[in-house]
């Protein structure tokens, strides 16, 4: 085969703007995805084995796509992927020689694994059979693969996680999204400049801190529940909840406000992202502000993170916040005409700083008739069935 032959499929990242922590309590977040993400370029192979070479991680893998798959360890992402869509319809017929490179930090909360997760399933959807018709493609529209991804990064290993990595990878853009069933997606028209990612280059460990953030805040809704009627964390005004909060351990009175506090701007952010004329200075003030809230109420920033944000904002960011479950991994800086000063100023803190921008979602290049063979999504005209 040759490069003519070549599939390549790239998924973005994204930045937690607001509701970071939040998703998976069914409160909304805002998100966006940038230009930097997961690609996955393969060409077809004569029987049904995937084989891939992980460069950036020194790692490769290989199996049979064709039969319901073991998995190795527990984040088994790829085979996860290929036994949800067999088992929703998938026939895979050909297998393919596959490499994974990105240009996101790895393992550090800017949605690499859900980026990943994305673009195996469309790199599936748009290379393999449906079982019904052996000449036809299996179909999904952006927010049907944002679904699928989900099932098979989190569900289907029983993780904590929510589904804004998946919908922010899927779908691209600046989003506000509400994981309500159905979901309320609405995408917002305002336009960001000038953001900078920054890596704290200290691991973190995801799945344990959302664990423990999700059930701490848990515990404290269901305290408040006992004190205030029809309790609700997505409506009950705060002044509503605040008179019982010193009732509460003084750990957990932090993280319920914090909480409160958070929900609250991601409020007022998504009123003023509606428009694209918005105060860029409040909106810095805003995200400062949710770091604040997520370091000293829900506890989960690290030095770090604290050093790069304060250096970003000495160099003349208007705003900024960690990035992700936090207590390492990466931040970002909103810094409008100052992304170079920002990015050197992260770089001399001990970070390694990257300027990015807003992004379209997941993008497939096929040289196979009947797709698109440039940037877009597979061909919608069919649909997976509904989750």
């Amino acid at each position: 085969m040759t490069n003519a032959d070549c599939v390549k499929v790239f998924a973005p990242g994204r930045i937690c703007l607001f509701g970071e922590h939040q998703d998976f309590l069914g409160l909304p977040v805002i998100a966006g995805a940038i230009d930097l993400g997961i690609e996955i370029s393969g060409v077809p192979r004569k029987d049904t084995v995937f084989h891939f070479e992980m460069p950036d991680v020194g790692q490769r893998d290989e199996f049979d796509g064709a039969e319901e798959l073991r998995y190795s360890h527990q984040r088994d992402y790829l085979r996860a992927a290929v036994n949800l869509l067999r088992r929703r319809g998938l026939n895979v017929t050909r297998g393919y020689d596959c490499t994974v490179r990105g240009t996101l930090p790895v393992g550090a909360g800017a949605g690499g694994s859900s980026a990943l997760v994305v673009a195996w399933i469309t790199f599936l959807l748009a290379t393999q059979a449906a079982s019904n018709n052996p000449h036809t493609r299996m179909r999904a529209t952006p927010e049907e693969i944002a679904a699928y991804a989900y099932q098979a990064e989190v569900a289907e290993f029983g993780e904590p996680g929510g589904m804004m990595d998946h919908f922010t990878a899927a779908l691209g853009g600046l989003l506000y999204m509400q994981f309500t069933d159905p979901p309320i997606i609405e995408r917002l028209p305002a336009q960001l400049d000038g953001l900078v990612l920054g890596d704290t280059l200290v691991p973190k460990e995801t799945v344990g801190t959302l664990r423990e953030s999700r059930k701490a805040a848990v515990s404290g809704f269901q305290m408040l529940a006992q004190h205030v009627d029809t309790f609700d964390i997505k409506q009950t005004p705060f002044e509503k909840a605040e008179p019982f909060l010193p009732q509460m351990p003084p750990e957990m009175s932090r993280r319920v406000r914090a909480h409160f506090v958070n929900r609250d701007l991601c409020s007022d952010a998504r009123a003023m992202l509606k428009s694209r004329s918005f105060d860029r200075r409040r909106l810095g003030e805003m995200l400062v502000e949710h770091h604040r809230q997520l370091a000293e109420g829900i506890g989960v920033s690290h030095p770090m993170l604290d050093t790069l944000l304060n250096a970003s904002l000495v160099a003349g960011a208007l705003g900024g916040k960690l990035n992700g479950s936090g207590r390492g991994g990466t931040m970002f800086a909103y810094a409008p005409g100052r992304q170079q000063e920002v990015k050197a100023a992260i770089d001399r803190a001990g970070g390694r700083a990257c300027v990015t921008t807003i992004s379209t979602g997941v993008t497939v290049q096929t040289p196979q008739p009947g797709h698109r063979s440039s940037e877009g999504h597979p061909d919608q005209s069919q649909t997976l069935p509904p989750e």
